[in-house]
């Protein structure tokens, strides 16, 4: 199983690195953005829950 992704990545890598510079920056823009996006979105929530359980903490010890 392991080995059937590792050959399916190198195949797209080689895709990719054949493309025209130009269409790698637009597949990567296209990829990348929004994946960063997601990202920035969970790690504020994360941080934001971990902020609000932390005050709730802070206020019952008061």
């Amino acid at each position: 199983m392991i080995r059937a992704v590792a050959d399916w990545w190198d195949a797209v890598e080689l895709w990719l690195t054949q493309l025209p510079f130009g269409f790698q920056v637009l597949l990567a823009g296209f990829v990348l953005v929004p994946l960063c996006w997601f990202a920035a979105v969970a790690v504020d929530r994360i941080v934001d829950g971990a902020a609000a359980r932390l005050a709730a903490r802070r206020s019952r010890g008061t």
